[in-house]
């Protein structure tokens, strides 16, 4: 870090190298952006003919022509010669050669007469073949490029620039790690902070502790996903071999990526006590509480034996992982436990600690001087703060900003990792289509727009902050794909904060330079996001039996193309600019362009006036937003799974403006979710109603807390753990009224939620 500022102040005084970058032209686009970027005239014809030169004995240069080599053929099919020497007299190459800025910087300048990358270090090297493919892939496609004739300074604005992977609630494959990590490269972010070890799983072997995979790893899924059809459990989870280790932070560090490792500690510990329960404070550990979420109050001990157990797992993580630091995490460490142990407390009391957070802050520093005495350094959310910290530890702060601001302020490190914005559990759109995840809207702009220079801080206070990191928290995200479309394209955002002066702030150029991401991620083979770009629909009765359908993108992005008939939306087709009335049965399409490039998927609608009558339960409003998740069904095992818009806290829906005029029959298609989910004493907060048939009912009511007009007998559908439906007659009443749709229930678990609701009249 402290190079890259060196690197950045020698710059300014050269010849103010981070001044705002100028408007580029439109083949260019690049992200991050560079710190110094212009355009010339001229190109260099990129072909299988051309070659890649490095000087000869320079391993590390072989070592990164090989790599863009390879990528070119990849994702170009572009056999490229690596070369050591120089080019002939007249021959345009790619040459990689030593020289110029130090540390993560490079230069580049592409001509008619070839590539030149520039670099002092193998870093540079390697971000400016980043750029370099870059420029070969601002279009979908195979075969020969042209690449435009760009002079490029660059230099990194922030030395950490990280993606947190939760791996504990759910495992990914080594072959989807890697595809991440490629993308992180090509897109300049240097860390990925590997979240090994939760409540749920314990994923790394450890060989001295083989109990900790054996049964540690393991898990038996909530709900109906925790039995087969025999009704046997299901053994969920899996882990990471040492081998396997390896072979991952070998490949990382090949593209300039340190893999940091997290086991954490004092609390989220119970997957490790399951398997040693002489680590924790009460013995017999809830082996089955692990297929939750949330807040577990199961902490490590403070006996001896077990920080030997801890030092003993951390020699081995620190043989497997050469980072300069262990992350330990430290936070929601509920106490409870601790406070309510006698021996705990005569444990403090020997040790004069006054409170169970001066015994965190002991825990903490302990397992600190065993890293520091293997020349690591200790690395942890902000509640290690609690208590006092040792000087050299570096804070991650979560919590806000106020984490960093106080770490700063007591000349620590830090990190800046704040939820929500850097969460990327939370939906990137409000759409139907989202994945599961948290409620929450963190928009692609949201992400970008965030700024890591906080206002709070001094100048030297900023000073402390080493970079910023976003976190894939995987409660929600079961399977590698998903894992990745709730990653991307937010990451791109985030290289861009962490990388780009503090000047480049331009969201509409940044939009132009999406369609060409997509196309990156599209040849990494890497899923993203697209729905927040794609057109979404409103509809709207029209006369005549006739339906108005509103269109827009939830970023706001582009332009909106669409045909009515069936044909592709082109960029010849109607461009959209206000809302359309077509007639039943009409077919819709309709894409997004930018700047001409299509940016997102067709998004298909058959226009039928009955659609007026049905709305998902994402489309009716929330009674409330206390604990609002996207959950996804238990049911069925394997297939595609409904996902349902629920506060967990108030499971409650509202049908707006409901036409009961005629009265109405109301069909709901319904499903329930396993309450799984440690929340402590507000479990009991949640509403529960009496059901008045042994299975239970779904209320309407006019208002939530008006008159109980219907209640439809839930049956047999009460027992069916997938998608089921019901449906009940509505009577008259005059005008129009917002509908409130709820459950009865003797219990919370399962909750029952909405997937759509059908009201038509009599």
């Amino acid at each position: 870090m402290t190079l890259a500022r060196s690197l950045i102040a020698v710059l300014v005084s050269a010849g103010a190298l981070l001044a705002a970058v100028p408007a580029l032209a439109a083949p260019v686009a690049l992200t991050p952006l560079p710190v110094k970027l212009t355009t010339a005239e001229g190109s260099f014809s990129l072909s299988a003919r051309s070659r890649i030169f490095v000087a000869r004995g320079d391993v590390e240069a072989r070592g990164v022509a090989t790599q863009l080599a390879d990528l070119l053929r990849r994702t170009r099919g572009l056999n490229l010669a690596v070369v050591e020497g120089a080019p002939r007299a007249g021959e345009a190459g790619i040459v990689l050669a030593r020289g110029g800025p130090a540390g993560e910087a490079y230069t580049l300048q592409s001509g008619p007469s070839g590539v030149t990358i520039t670099a002092a270090r193998r870093a540079g090297l390697f971000y400016g073949a980043m750029t370099l493919w870059q420029l070969a892939t601002q279009e979908a496609g195979r075969g020969p490029v042209t690449l435009p004739a760009v002079a490029i300074e660059d230099a990194p604005r922030f030395g950490w620039r990280g993606l947190m992977i939760d791996s504990a609630r759910h495992l990914q494959s080594v072959e989807t790690l890697r595809a991440i990590i490629d993308a992180m490269a090509a897109h300049k972010l240097n860390t990925l902070h590997w979240h090994l070890v939760d409540d749920q799983g314990w994923r790394l072997e450890i060989k001295k502790y083989p109990k900790l995979t054996e049964v540690g790893a393991w898990r038996v899924p909530a709900g109906a996903a925790g039995r087969d059809a025999r009704g046997r459990p299901v053994r969920y989870g899996g882990y990471y071999t040492q081998d396997q280790v390896r072979d991952l932070v070998a490949y990382a560090a090949a593209r300039n990526v340190t893999i940091v490792p997290e086991i954490e500690m004092p609390g989220h510990a119970l997957a490790p006590i399951v398997g040693y329960p002489a680590l924790g404070v009460n013995p017999n550990p809830p082996a089955m509480d692990r297929n939750n979420w949330g807040i577990f109050p199961w902490l490590y001990n403070l006996d001896d034996s077990t920080f030997s157990f801890l030092n003993d797992v951390l020699d081995e993580v620190m043989d497997l992982f050469p980072s300069d630091y262990i992350h330990v995490g430290g936070d929601e460490a509920v106490k409870d436990q601790w406070k309510a142990s006698p021996k705990i407390q005569a444990q403090m009391k020997a040790l004069g600690l006054k409170d169970e957070h001066e015994a965190q802050s002991y825990f903490i520093q302990r397992v600190g001087k065993h890293l520091s005495a293997r020349g690591r350094r200790l690395i942890g959310w902000d509640e290690i703060l609690e208590g006092g910290l040792a000087p050299n530890a570096t804070v991650m702060s979560w919590r806000g900003l106020e984490g960093a601001v106080a770490a700063a302020r007591q000349g620590h490190d830090t990190v800046l990792s704040p939820w929500p914005l850097m969460y990327l559990d939370n939906r990137q759109s409000a759409s139907p289509d989202e994945p599961p995840g948290r409620g929450r809207v963190v928009s692609l702009k949201d992400v970008y727009d965030f700024d890591p220079a906080p206002a709070e801080m001094t100048v030297e206070e900023r000073k402390h902050v080493i970079g910023l990191q976003a976190n894939a928290w995987t409660e929600h995200m079961r399977t590698d794909r998903r894992l990745e479309t709730m990653v991307f394209p937010r990451m791109v955002a985030l290289a861009e904060r962490g990388w780009s002066p503090a000047t480049t702030t331009d969201w509409a150029d940044f939009n132009r330079r999406m369609p060409a991401e997509f196309a990156r991620l599209d040849a990494l083979g890497v899923a993203y996001d697209a729905v927040p770009f794609e057109p979404q629909t409103t509809l709207s009765a029209g006369a005549d039996g006739k339906v108005t359908v509103a269109l827009a993108s939830s970023l706001a992005i582009g332009e909106i193309r669409y045909a009515v008939g069936g044909s592709e939306p082109t960029m010849a087709s109607s461009r959209y600019q206000q809302p359309l009335v077509l007639a039943a049965n009409d077919k819709l399409r309709a894409r997004t362009f930018v700047d001409g490039r299509p940016l997102g998927r067709i998004r298909d609608l058959s226009v039928h006036p009955d659609s007026l009558l049905t709305r998902t339960g994402h489309q009716l409003k929330a009674c409330s937003d206390k604990l609002t998740l996207l959950l996804e069904d238990d049911a069925p095992t394997t297939g595609d799974r409904a996902v349902f818009h629920i506060d967990i806290m108030n499971p409650c829906w509202i049908w707006e403006g409901a036409d009961l005029s005629k009265g109405a029959v109301l069909t709901a298609r319904i499903g329930q979710v396993p309450f799984n989910f440690q929340i402590g004493a507000e479990r009991d907060r949640i509403p529960l109603r009496a059901p008045a048939t042994p299975e239970g009912e779904l209320e309407v009511r006019l208002g939530c807390e008006g008159e109980r007009i219907a209640a439809l007998p839930l049956g047999k559908a009460a027992r069916e753990p997938a998608l089921s439906t019901i449906a009940g007659k509505i009577p008259a009443r005059d005008g129009r009224h917002d509908l409130c749709l709820m459950f009865t229930s003797k219990s919370v678990d399962p909750t029952f939620a909405i997937d759509r609701v059908t009201l038509k009249p009599n």
